[in-house]
């Protein structure tokens, strides 16, 4: 991974009550991972990541579970060392302090849901 942005427009949620085009609210950068914060929340957050092709994440593991949700395009999502290709509208709950990845697999847009309610 090249670069990582955050874009926030100098707030972290977007607008309530709005209906959004999901797809629509984060666009891709050359060479980059786009991170777009739509709920941050002490209990979990949501956001919206865009990946270039050949981009990625790096292995990692969080103490919290995690809902992955393919909105455009197609990823490889490597769980325990299990590897789960996911294409749009599937998506993949991530168990709290398992290792995982994003391995590259072209241009792809997603949703994270981080759940922190629960391990206090």
């Amino acid at each position: 991974m090249d670069e990582q942005k955050n874009e926030r427009n100098g707030k972290a949620d977007l607008e309530k009550s709005t209906a959004h085009i999901i797809v629509e609210i984060i666009e891709y950068m050359t060479n980059a991972v786009v991170i777009k914060t739509i709920i941050k929340k002490s209990t979990g957050n949501i956001s919206i990541m865009s990946f270039d092709s050949g981009e990625g994440l790096t292995e990692k593991t969080s103490p919290f579970d995690s809902f992955a949700q393919i909105i455009e395009g197609k990823a490889d999502i490597v769980i325990n060392k299990i590897s789960h290709l996911l294409q749009t509208g599937q998506g993949i709950i991530i168990p709290a302090h398992a290792p995982n990845f994003i391995n590259p697999n072209g241009r792809f847009k997603m949703i994270l849901t981080v759940i922190k309610s629960g391990y206090e």
